[in-house]
Order: C-alpha cells, then structure tokens, then sequence
C-alpha cells in the first residue's frame, strides 16, 4: 500500500485526532490539547459568507479548522504566540488542505492591531486563559500554563486589541469562566463591545456553571439575549443531544 505523504506532517510525539467532520487536527498531548470549550465556541460563534474571521491565541488551530467545516466564512486567521503550537497548526492546515482558507500566524495578541491592521476582521474569536493570580494551580508545563494562566496576557489585553482590528458593528465570540463574568462586561464595554448574546454552560443540569459563551458587537446599543442553557452530560460519560449535535456526532 502506497504510504500518505500527509503523514509525514505528525512528528513524534504527536497524534492524528479525527474531528469527525471530515477534518483532522494535530495534537502533542504532553504540551496542549483542545477542550471542549473551543467546541462549544465553534459552535457558538455565527460567521456570514464571506466574512474574514481571526482567532487569537489558536493554539492547534483547531477553532478556526472548525469554523472552516461549519460556516461560509471567507477566510480564517490563528494568531498564536507559542512557535511550536503554531507550527502544529500550520501542519494541521496543510493535512486538511485547507492553506487557501487558513493562515496560522505567529504573534503576539497584545500586538494584533499592528499585525494586521485596524478594522482588518468581521469577526474575532477567542478561547483566552481563564486563571488570574491564584486561581487554579499553575501547571508545571509552560505550554499548558500559557494556554490556561494570564502569563502572556490578560483578558484586558484580548478585549482591547480585538475592539481594534474588528469593523465597524463587527462581532467577538469568547468562552471564559462564569466567575469573572462582571469583569468580562466591564471590559468589553470599556472598548464599546457591547454584550449581545450569552450562554451559560452547565457539566450537569443540577450542578453549577463552569462556562460562559459571549458574543458582543463593536459599537452597538446596549441590549442582551441569554439563550438556553447548554447542559453536558445526562449522566457521567453520556453527552447529551445538544453535545452531539456540536460534535456532528448525530
């Protein structure tokens, strides 16, 4: 049997993971792999045709691999500060094929407006670090900690740089933690990110939060919709409907 060249793409270490939409990611799973909340963000976000979207923080890629395979946006960018995680993305990409539609770009968030440009994006998404201070344990590996600590920026950093390479009524998507839900409002309109729609994220229907989806619209009047909860699991390690439909399970 002839071998793939695209395999020649996984470098030791790393995994081939199956997206289950046609589409393949590629992961080390000693340095960082992608939860469930880049998921639930891909899921959440809305993308018109045509539209330019950019990811900040990628990581694998893996958000804007799913926005590819879900919408009719036009093109898609990864900005991602970690050499290495970037380059797994970038060889993500190429597995798919999909070096048209996707850029990876290493960067630095706090300088995304100089990067690309003001007004360069319709929509901008972000899984960001949750963790501030003491919040949570610092993971030992920096990989890790970076994608999960305020090490390398903090959300006040996101906000600002995605209030300006957004256009005019353009359009922030994040996943963050219910905890700083007062501070993410307070920030966004601090950069006239007007919250328009949430969605609370609950492991099981009798148990607390633990995520939060956001969109908010740059330079829009004040007005919010919550939209119905999205629950996990119905009983520990069976994913409920609305799960498998995120995942294109069903």
């Amino acid at each position: 049997m002839e071998k793939n060249p695209r395999n020649n793409l996984i470098m030791s270490g790393e995994r081939l993971d199956d997206l289950q939409n046609g589409y393949y990611v590629i992961q080390n799973p000693d340095k960082f792999c992608f939860g469930m909340d880049a998921v639930l963000l891909s899921g959440f976000a809305r993308i018109r045709k045509n539209e330019k979207v950019l990811d900040m923080g990628t990581g694998t890629g893996i958000i804007p691999i799913l926005l590819r395979a879900k919408t009719e946006g036009k093109h898609f960018t990864g900005l991602e500060i970690q050499e290495e995680c970037a380059d797994m993305a970038r060889r993500s990409v190429a597995f798919n094929g999909l070096e048209p539609e996707i850029d990876i770009v290493c960067g630095d968030i706090k300088e995304a407006a100089e990067i690309f440009g003001a007004a360069s994006f319709h929509v901008v998404t972000s899984n960001p670090p949750y963790m501030i201070g003491k919040h949570g344990l610092t993971n030992p590996h920096m990989a890790k900690a970076i994608a999960r600590h305020e090490i390398l920026c903090t959300l006040e950093d996101v906000v600002g740089q995605a209030a300006k390479v957004l256009t005019d009524r353009g359009r922030f998507y994040m996943v963050h933690r219910p905890f700083r839900l007062a501070e993410i409002f307070q920030v966004l309109t601090k950069y006239r990110l007007e919250p328009k729609r949430m969605q609370l994220v609950y492991p099981f229907i009798d148990r607390e939060p633990n995520m939060i989806l956001i969109e908010a619209c740059k330079g829009r009047n004040p007005r919010i919709q919550v939209d119905p909860p999205v629950i996990v699991y119905k009983k520990p390690g069976e994913y409920t409907e609305q799960i498998l439909k995120i995942y294109d399970m069903i």
